[in-house]
């Protein structure tokens, strides 16, 4: 059972005045939805220990006023026709809504539906099987096409893969890639909670913030698939939406957290449904009046040379790639040209790169999550130097000296958590480059 409107509301002003997360909120509505005879959400949430009295009666205060102003509104507006009928969700996409906040309340990071087996949700890292019945090709197909505008849709069936954002209400957003495989439709979605996450929440150094504070030049957040990069680049753009007053630009294939403008104008803009692709928006960014472009990812060289040009030309640019260390990024970024023109692009990037962020998330000892391993180089001038004179291989030595300035090798992060007793050290040996790092 679908849960009214003014519950709705009530546990959004929730999740909005930080009394509850929305992790919290996806579990208490899923206990609501379960109930028989339905139990309101406050006194869920009380009984949860989420908030006690004296928060609840602050949110239903604060939404009979929402409620009122939206009457008020209604009421002074010119009068219209009989009202419009009440349209029910397709019984497909509330079938999808209720998989995904039980995965939520699972505490997963991400929901696998898979033609000819049961839901798989990714937790702490493991993929494990959610419960429930085997789901056949065409019960996978129509939970998932039910939940698809007709655009995406049409796309699916003409290239075979999607990639969507599905916004679950009142738990967050969802990024989904839909494909077809031999034995039918299958998709992965991965949480994206309604709000952007601190740098103290995803357990990332406090010192990351001065990467905010940069107003010209390249800002690289990298790593590998499913590493948490998404989630850092937007705690980073939250800091600057809180700290100063200037126009944000996102760019990303599909919009993933959503930032409310706060001191900082945003706006955000999804490849293929507002723009052609990276490059054109980013071509168009430049008349756009931005301080900061944010790309989701840098995926061709097109997109490269444009990110490039916008750090040239005084913007902050701040963007994702999926390589694994800092060196391999100066590298992976420099290789992306033709030969001849690398020697140009060397001293492009010597001049424009700010730092790289790469990062790692690895299970964690007791088995609660994961925890991440960040490598960090801040592009000084013996840095730019090594850049600029195709010598990137000395900067691992620069890595491992640096940390009066900031800097850490990934190797280096990985042993502090395992001397912390954060992860174990049969964890460390798989994820760090050199075993005898761990000693050192």
């Amino acid at each position: 059972m679908s849960q009214p409107p003014s519950a709705a509301l009530l546990g959004r002003l929730a999740v909005h005045l930080k009394m509850i997360s929305p992790e919290q909120l996806a579990a208490a509505t899923h206990e609501q939805a379960a109930g028989d005879p339905p139990r309101r959400l406050g006194d869920i949430l009380v009984e949860k220990g989420f908030i006690d009295q004296k928060q609840l009666a602050k949110l239903v205060q604060a939404q009979e006023q929402v409620i009122a102003k939206q009457r008020s509104k209604a009421a002074g507006s010119a009068p219209a026709a009989a009202p419009a009928p009440v349209v029910a969700p397709a019984p497909g996409a509330s079938e999808l809504d209720r998989i995904l906040r039980e995965g939520i309340a699972k505490g997963a990071s991400d929901v696998h539906f898979h033609s000819g087996v049961g839901v798989q949700v990714r937790v702490s890292g493991r993929l494990v099987a959610m419960g429930g019945p085997t789901l056949d090709a065409a019960a996978v197909e129509r939970v998932i096409l039910a939940a698809l505008p007709g655009r995406e849709a049409k796309v699916l069936a003409e290239h075979g893969d999607l990639d969507f954002c599905h916004e679950v209400a009142g738990a967050g957003r969802f990024r989904g890639n839909v494909y077809r495989q031999h034995r039918g439709l299958d998709a992965v979605f991965r949480f994206i909670p309604a709000e952007p996450p601190s740098l103290e929440q995803l357990g990332l150094p406090p010192s990351l913030a001065r990467f905010t504070s940069y107003h010209q030049g390249l800002v690289l957040v990298t790593g590998p698939s499913g590493c948490g990069k998404s989630s850092t680049l937007a705690a980073l753009v939250n800091l600057i939406n809180e700290e100063r007053s200037e126009h944000i630009l996102t760019i990303e294939d599909p919009v993933e957290y959503v930032h409310r403008s706060k001191r900082c104008l945003v706006n955000q803009r999804s490849v293929h449904r507002h723009t052609e692709s990276f490059a054109r928006a980013l071509r168009a960014a430049l008349r756009e009046d931005p301080d900061v472009i944010v790309i989701g990812e840098l995926r061709d060289l097109e997109t490269i040379s444009l990110a490039l040009t916008a750090a040239e030309t005084g913007h902050l640019v701040l963007a994702t790639l999926h390589t694994d260390n800092a060196i391999r990024t100066i590298n992976r970024v420099i290789g992306s040209y033709p030969s001849d023109a690398q020697g140009q692009i060397r001293t492009m990037l010597s001049e424009s790169l700010r730092a790289v962020v790469s990062q790692l998330l690895i299970p964690r000892a007791d088995g609660n999550g994961r925890i991440a391993a960040i490598e960090t180089l801040i592009v000084n001038k013996a840095v730019g130097n090594l850049i600029r004179e195709n010598k990137t291989f000395q900067i691992q030595s620069i890595l491992q000296t640096g940390a009066a300035q900031g800097m850490a090798l990934l190797d280096a992060s990985i042993r502090q958590h395992v001397q912390s007793g954060a992860i174990a050290r049969e964890e460390a040996l798989r994820h760090c480059a050199e075993p005898k790092n761990l000693s050192a």
